[in-house]
């Protein structure tokens, strides 16, 4: 007879528990989240003007005197389900700034939109997908004799591709403040853009947010060869927002013009190092800029925004461009399973978050993100709505909104964290069982889209 295993015989020991009930109804409430947090406490509802109890909540009667809820992970390959929820906000998020809803007007779909595709400069030769890779210089071969070119055509998915041509060639050190002042490089691109508006159009850069406002929205992602690119959703409206219409010299190509010709020209000059001395930050060569038009002619709005979906919940590790956690010590490094090109990166980082000059850049607090300090999304204040927003109305739909001239009191505090092996075992149940769900509604919602669009007009 097979003996259980330590899992299954935790989840028959939660079977069996009178109070099972309630906690698989906390399990699905949470959407089966691998890591929940554990709650104690009680809240009270009071009529603001009498004083009088409308509604009393206390987890002595929950299962372990604790009260489940989401960790609202982003990262899929920390927690499926919370990763699932949050692709969804982002996906109405973005979309919302593309089409309107959630208090954004429709209008919005008819300003100068475009989305860009920033990437970060070369930092040495790489193995590159879908052609061959042949010598980029004369001779074939680099000052530590290693050939510029493989001679293969690698496949998308190839172990090899993006890795070094040559280690020994390859800039660590650029590649890793270059991460480290991303997120100042962005901001340059922006006020720059808002410059060269200005100045197209004979204004004072000082007076452009008096007549338009540049509203965007940003992701970053990183690249096979461990560097970061951005996608941006950038649209002009006017001064206050969304709700205003831009001034009459808005124009998709007058914003095109500006997009393109800030990423080709702004700097950051990192801090002077006797080691290392000063570098000049850029953007990258390649840069690809679509307009999302109205008419449909370009990319789609909804493809857009399931597109920067997707990779908001994509962890450091999905992606082989470094560890959802952070290391602590060197070891760490050594210990962590990622390809030698982003160790490397990862080395290159803690190397140099020892030198003082760099100390404001906390490199080694960021090895496990290769030096990137930023957001994974951003948006400006105007874009669109906000994740607090979404997560209300959502509780709102749910009939967990707050009650009119109510007051409430709330005592919490943090008990703990996660799942024992058998509830982790039956949360994942749970989740997997949600999802289907989820593809089953979806498919049975395309399937009636085809069918209405199909039906003949009705007479």
């Amino acid at each position: 007879m097979r003996q259980l295993s330590e899992a299954d015989r935790d989840a028959i020991r939660l079977a069996q528990d009178p109070k099972f009930a309630r906690w698989l109804e906390q399990i699905t409430a949470t959407g089966g989240c691998s890591h929940p947090v554990h709650l104690s406490g009680s809240t009270t509802t009071l009529d603001a003007e009498t004083g009088e109890i409308l509604s009393h909540y206390d987890t002595r009667n929950e299962p372990g005197e604790r009260l489940l809820v989401r960790c609202r992970n982003r990262r899929a390959t920390v927690c499926p389900a919370c990763s699932r929820l949050h692709a969804g906000d982002t996906f109405h998020l973005v979309r919302a700034g593309l089409l309107g809803g959630k208090n954004v007007p429709a209008t919005v779909r008819h300003r100068p939109r475009l989305f860009v595709t920033l990437t970060a400069p070369s930092f040495g030769p790489v193995h590159r997908a879908g052609e061959l890779c042949r010598p980029r210089r004369d001779g074939g071969t680099c000052e530590h004799g290693r050939s510029l070119g493989c001679g293969t055509v690698h496949a998308p998915d190839a172990a090899v591709v993006g890795q070094p041509l040559c280690a020994d060639c390859y800039d660590y050190t650029a590649h890793v403040l270059w991460h480290a002042h991303a997120s100042k490089l962005w901001d340059r691109f922006v006020i720059d853009v808002r410059r060269r508006l200005a100045s197209s159009v004979g204004l004072v850069q000082s007076c452009f947010a008096q007549h338009a406002r540049l509203s965007f929205a940003r992701v970053a992602e990183y690249q096979k060869r461990a560097a970061v690119h951005v996608h941006v959703i950038v649209r002009l409206d006017g001064p206050d927002g969304p709700d205003d219409e831009p001034p009459a010299w808005d124009s998709v190509d007058r914003l095109t013009d500006a997009v393109r010709a800030s990423a080709g020209r702004v700097l950051v000059c990192t801090p002077y190092s006797p080691a290392v001395g000063e570098l000049e930050l850029c953007w990258g060569a390649q840069l690809d800029v679509r307009t999302l038009r109205a008419d449909s002619d370009g990319p789609d709005d909804d493809a857009v925004a399931a597109y920067v979906a997707k990779y908001v919940t994509k962890g450091a590790s999905e992606t082989g461009a470094g560890t959802d956690h952070p290391l602590t010590t060197w070891a760490d490094i050594e210990s962590a399973p990622v390809s030698e090109h982003v160790r490397a990166l990862m080395r290159a980082c803690w190397r140099l978050g020892g030198l003082p000059e760099y100390a404001p850049l906390n490199l080694r607090a960021w090895a496990h993100t290769l030096g990137f300090r930023g957001h994974i999304l951003t948006k400006s204040r105007a874009y669109s709505t906000t994740y607090a927003a979404l997560r209300a109305d959502r509780a709102h739909h749910m009939g967990h909104a707050d009650i009119p001239n109510a007051a409430t009191e709330r005592n919490w505090r943090y008990v703990g964290s996660g799942h024992t092996p058998g509830a982790a075992l039956l949360a994942a149940g749970v989740a997997e069982d949600l999802a289907a769900n989820r593809e089953m509604a979806r498919e049975v919602w395309a399937a009636e889209r085809g069918r209405l669009s199909g039906a003949p007009e009705r007479r």
